[in-house]
């Protein structure tokens, strides 16, 4: 099936305005059913959550559908969605949860590829954190290492999915496999990789899975994904009268009911990019995978792109991986770069984007980090020409 950009983008209304959006990793752009949803559920006549009338049976059903959306995008159980205001907030809220019921010496074991966001939640909990070091030559992580970090005090391993600086996505199944092996939990940071490739987190091994909605067309609204037996023995604390059953007693207050119908809009988007029979998750199946060839396409674009300016130098990455590229401009700082190709038009970051340890790790972070290009299945070859244009002028 022939993967349509240009009809994709017109479902885009932001994109009318003409800047090449190279800035996917910082956030997307939303779909126009995406913010229809949105409007129509604070047009419509919705209360808290309840049974006693239309307008409170209408908000739990708002939820129900956005924890079904969310399960069928990554492939998990409704019963297991939390939703929260970002991945950040509910990885805290599980990181806290998880360690009240650990000990004295027990440990952790983090990477230095990872978001900041799946690295200090863990590091204050107090646990003892050993480190999977990034390979400099590759930008990969290599599993081996694992088998020497994990041990019988290991409580948990965090891991990426997809880093959101240079775009590597480690074997978490064989991260997880060892983990599990230790009698360790798995937390996988899914921000960055969900909107990208398709999502299995049993295929994984993740035992939590967290993702963010405005990375893949949706609201600032993110959600955290585990089985509900895993669920079961936390209790975080909570007021007196909020429900205590799984999921609700993780979701704190009322949760926003206009977001939750944005997010079931972004993944019936998501699974709509393909003109497709079948049910919902076979049909995101088939459009990330399309998708995802897509970006593949536009990443070797770009990268031989980049090669060709001799004052560039990218930030190495492994071959699996999704379409994020970290670089550097000889004689410009990376805030300068940014500035440049934003007069242009062109978007992108410049810093760290919080993957701190990347960047200290790298050795870049005190000299203003890198410039990055985040590809998205709604950008085109004209994007990336823009992009390599405005370097190459500014060479």
């Amino acid at each position: 099936m022939i993967f349509d950009v240009s009809r994709i983008r017109s479902g885009h209304p932001a994109l009318a305005e003409g800047f090449a959006q190279l800035d996917g990793a910082g956030g997307t752009q939303p779909a126009a059913p995406v913010i229809d949803a949105i409007a129509g559920a604070m047009r419509a006549a919705v209360s808290n959550r309840g049974t006693a009338h239309e307008p409170a049976r209408r908000s739990g059903e708002i939820v129900a559908a956005a924890r079904a959306a969310v399960a069928d995008l990554v492939g998990g159980d409704p019963a297991g969605v939390v939703f929260g205001p970002s991945a950040t907030a509910l990885t805290y809220l599980v990181s806290r949860a998880l360690a009240e019921r650990w000990a004295p010496g027990d440990e952790v074991v983090l990477s230095r590829l990872d978001h900041d966001a799946n690295v200090r939640p863990w590091v204050q909990t107090g646990a003892a954190v050993r480190w999977a070091e990034i390979d400099p030559d590759t930008g990969g992580l290599d599993v081996a290492q694992y088998r020497e970090l994990i041990g019988p005090r290991t409580r948990l391993v965090a891991v990426t999915a997809a880093s959101n600086a240079v775009g590597t996505v480690p074997a978490v199944r064989a991260i997880a496999d060892l983990a599990h092996a230790a009698g360790a939990l798995v937390y996988v940071d899914g921000v960055h990789a969900t909107a990208h490739r398709p999502t299995d987190v049993a295929a994984l091994g993740a035992d939590f899975y967290v993702t963010s909605a405005y990375k893949w067309s949706g609201p600032h609204y993110a959600a955290v994904v585990a089985d509900p037996a895993v669920w079961e023995p936390l209790h975080p604390a909570k007021l007196i009268p909020s429900p205590a059953g799984v999921p609700d007693r993780f979701e704190y207050g009322t949760l926003s009911f206009e977001l939750l119908a944005g997010i079931t809009a972004a993944v019936d988007h998501l699974a709509g990019l393909l003109p497709a029979d079948g049910d919902r998750r076979s049909r995101l199946l088939a459009s990330m995978t399309a998708a995802a060839e897509h970006e593949s396409r536009l990443l070797d674009r770009l990268l031989a792109g980049l090669a060709a300016i001799g004052t560039v130098t990218v930030c190495p990455a492994p071959a699996d991986r999704c379409p994020t590229v970290s670089f550097r401009v000889a004689g410009h700082a990376p805030a300068e770069v940014a500035r440049a190709l934003g007069d242009r038009g062109v978007c992108v970051s410049h810093g760290d984007y919080y993957a701190v340890e990347y960047f200290e790790a790298a050795g870049l972070r005190d000299s203003g980090g890198a410039v990055r290009a985040s590809l998205y299945h709604y950008n085109t070859e004209e994007d990336v020409d823009r992009l390599l244009t405005g370097l190459a002028e500014l060479s």
